[in-house]
């Protein structure tokens, strides 16, 4: 294990569970993540309009490339049933070397 290019990440996105699925097929068809896993249940609890909020929502973990970001963003803001969806990248900063050339190979760049 080394230090990885600077340009993979982990995105983070929390969505309905109804919709999770569907938009991992997407995000996986498009070409913007390598991988997608589903953690169907995970409980926020967040600020919205003056209020704290609880709702159960799936989070998807993609592993992706940085450039890939902003095609995802797109997609996200046509697809993701929320008006202000959760997207977070995080950079991987080391990890398994064959492992992260496959996040590089498999995800579209442009």
């Amino acid at each position: 294990m080394s230090s990885q290019p600077a340009d993979t990440v982990v995105c983070l996105i929390t969505a309905p569970q109804a919709d999770a699925s569907r938009l991992a097929s997407l995000i996986i068809t498009k070409k913007l993540a390598a991988c997608v896993n589903i953690v169907p249940l995970v409980q926020s609890v967040y600020w919205w309009e003056g209020k704290v909020e609880q709702d159960d929502e799936a989070l998807l973990l993609l592993k992706t490339v940085r450039p890939a970001v902003k095609g995802l963003n797109e997609m996200l803001d046509n697809e993701h049933p929320y008006d202000t969806f959760e997207l977070v990248a995080l950079d991987i900063v080391a990890g398994s070397n064959p492992y992260i050339d496959w996040i590089t190979k498999s995800v579209d760049r442009t």
